[in-house]
Parts: structure tokens; sequence; C-alpha cells
């Protein structure tokens, strides 16, 4: 094993980049929150192309620990004509939530294409309150949800017209699964899908359409690109594709299928456009299937098989991510050092804490990223109507059944 290899496994160089992020993070929620007093309330246009340039700062350093320091590589399969839509105007994504780090791998993507700063979601409420990460989500105006659908409804459309005036184009990522997938709630969503005589998923959740049916009207105001983007890992890449792996630098190879539909060529009628949203899940579904099985996305379909696009890493992702790393070490690094060689036990005792700290930051948002950490959301069989949430934020190896699923009764669907 190679010297870099050693050193990107070491326990104190997570460590130092732990501190480099989370320093940096909240020196970002700063400089957002002054631009949210004192700019946005007198140029709303400005406080958003200055926010862009903050979020893309903060994000790229984990699009630096996929790309750069681990070393994944996304095969990328678009048409040359979707391809040429792809960050010049807003879209809607509809992503599987299947990997651990398939939203990281998403930004990859995003980053590539020059949207990385304007990403944003659909998520849990209690996201907003999480420091750095959380707080930086807020102050871009995410759509945050209550997961309850009268609140929800009104929120969506406030939401969505405040993101489609950005100057910049934005890209909004929609889980409509609404959680991600495990055993668990797989098993709810094929019970979900038989009660209905629905076509039980095999590598997805039964998708939730109430967001997506919600969100449409606003969407065909000013978003003309609606973006299905179906992810898939090889099995031997699946076991592999964990934060702790690609922080000791062990990177996967992703394939991402991406296809662009016009959003004003979606149906106008609510049962209609759920009804497109189920079919489009039956698809990906299959080319799920269609890759574990042969290889490939297109074997059975209508699609044209295409040769995928590999991206190089961004300059810019490596530049930022170093001018971040020097600034906040050198700064965070000398006054540890004059706590820890005080010879004061009460400032090394201080010093000790902030790197305790550190860590358990460090060691919190990997076990948030993780499968078996998910939400319970999606684990019961729900038969509501009036009050159906809206989503908000493996058959792994071999066995492609152990996967999870959300529920709604039909008309949620």
């Amino acid at each position: 094993m190679s010297m870099l290899a050693l050193l990107k496994k070491s326990s104190l160089v997570h460590l130092t980049l732990a501190i480099s992020y989370f320093t940096s993070g909240l020196m970002i929620n700063l400089a957002q929150c002054i631009l949210f007093l004192f700019v946005k309330p007198f140029n709303v246009k400005l406080y958003r192309y200055l926010m862009y340039y903050l979020c893309y700062s903060f994000y790229c350093q984990l699009v630096f620990i996929a790309d750069w320091w681990a070393g994944c590589k996304i095969k990328v399969y678009i048409s040359k004509e979707d391809m040429e839509t792809c960050g010049k105007s807003h879209g809607l994504l509809l992503m599987n939530h299947y990997y651990e780090i398939d939203w990281l791998l998403g930004w990859v993507f995003c980053d590539k294409i020059g949207v990385l700063g304007n990403c944003k979601a659909y998520a849990k409420k209690a996201i907003q309150y999480i420091p750095t990460i959380g707080w930086a989500w807020k102050f871009a105006e995410f759509v945050f949800l209550e997961r309850n659908y009268q609140k929800d409804k009104e929120i969506i459309g406030t939401q969505i017209r405040k993101i489609l005036a950005y100057p910049h184009a934005v890209w909004l990522l929609l889980n409509a699964e609404g959680t991600r997938f495990t055993k668990s709630k797989h098993e709810a969503s094929i019970k979900f899908a038989e009660e209905r005589g629905m076509t039980p998923l095999q590598y997805h959740l039964i998708p939730r359409t109430k967001g997506f049916t919600v969100s449409l009207p606003f969407l065909k105001e000013n978003c003309p690109n609606i973006y299905d983007i179906n992810l898939a890992l090889t099995d031997d890449q699946f076991q592999k594709a964990t934060l702790p792996n690609l922080l000791d630098g062990e990177g996967v190879v992703a394939h991402m299928y991406v296809q662009r539909f016009d959003t004003k060529s979606l149906p106008d009628d609510e049962e209609e456009a759920a009804e497109w949203l189920q079919n489009l899940f039956r698809r990906k579904d299959q080319m799920q299937q269609n890759f574990h099985k042969y290889g490939n996305f297109f074997h059975g379909l209508d699609i044209k098989p295409m040769d995928p696009i590999v991206f190089e890493p961004r300059l810019a992702c490596l530049l930022n991510t170093l001018g971040w790393t020097l600034a906040t070490l050198s700064f965070v690094l000398y006054y540890l050092g004059k706590l820890l060689l005080s010879g004061r036990l009460v400032y090394f005792s201080i010093g000790i804490g902030i790197l305790v700290l550190f860590w358990w930051l460090m060691k919190k948002s990997i076990a948030y990223s993780k499968i078996d950490r998910g939400s319970s959301y999606g684990s019961t069989v729900k038969h509501s109507n009036a009050s159906t949430p809206i989503n908000g934020n493996n058959p792994h190896a071999t066995n492609h059944n152990n996967s999870s699923s959300t529920t709604n009764n039909k008309k949620d669907e």
C-alpha cells in the first residue's frame, strides 16, 4: 500500500478534513446570515446570486471527497440533445434513493454541468436546524416540508415560485419515494402495492405522488425540464458505496442514466399526472433490473443504447477545498496548539474538548448517511387520504428483493 493510500485511511487526516469542513461551514453560514439580514431585504436578486457561490463553496468540499480524494467515476448515459439542456435552465430531478451516497454522486454530476451551487431539494423541516448543512439549506431557500398535506401544499407553491425566480438555473430534487430504500420499507411497499392491485417494484418504493402533482402546475410556469435520473452500481461496488470508504480513498464506479422530459408535455389532470409518475417508476425499476441482469439499462426497452460520458474532476473544486483547508486549519490549529500547550489543565481540557467535538460531528454526519439509520417514514402501510404526507427529503448484493419502499393509498400515489 502506498504512503498516499495510508494517509487517506488515517483517522488523524480524517479529523483534519472534518475540522476544515465544519469550520468553513460555520463561516459560510455566518456569511449567509449577513446576506440574509442586510442584502435580501433590499435586493433579492443579488442575494440569490451571491448565495449561489457560498453554497457552491460549501457543497463542493464534499464533491472533492468523492471526485478528487476517492477518485469516483460516474458514467453518464444521456442523449446529445438532453445534454445540451443541462445547466442552461431550471429542472426538476426525479432520482432513485437506493444508495448511501446517491445524493453525493448526484452532486458530482451537478458540479460537472455548473449547477452545484443552485442544487435544491424537498427536505424534512427538521433538517433546517442541523448546524452547517441544514442552516445552509435554510438560507438557500430549500423546500422544507412538514409532512402534512394541507400545510405542505401552500409551502410548495410559495417556495417553487421563489426558486424559479433565481437568476441562475436551479435543479430541484424530488425523492418521490419519500424516504431511502431499506428492507423494511420495501416490504411495506410491496404489501401496499399488492393490496391495491398495483405492480410491486423490486428496486424502488412505490412513489408518493402528492408532492409531484402539487408541484407540477407551478413547475409548468417557469421550469421547462423534468429529468429522470437512474443511478446504478454493480453489486461489488454497492458494498463500497459508503462515506467511510470514500474517506479512506476508496472510490466507486457508478452508472447514471439521464432523460429529459418537457414539463409542458405532462398531463394537467392530477390523476393523469400521478399515473405518469407511477409509469415512470415502473420503467425506472425495469431499467434497474436490466442493469443487474444484463449489465446495461437498455435491454428490451425502446431506448437507443448510447455510450457513456465520463467527466473529469473540476479544478475549481480542488482549489476551493485546498483554500478552505489552508485557511481553516491554520486558524484552528494555531489556537488549538496554544490551548494544548498552555500548561494549564483547564485550557488543555478545552482543546481536547474541541477536538472531540469535531470528531463527534464527523461520526454523526457519517451515521446519518447510513441506510440502516434512515427514518422510519414509510416502514408501515398507511391508509389515510385526507392527511397524506408529501414526501420530503438494499436489495443489496445478489438478492435484490431486500429493498425498501414507502406506502400511501392509491389516490395519493
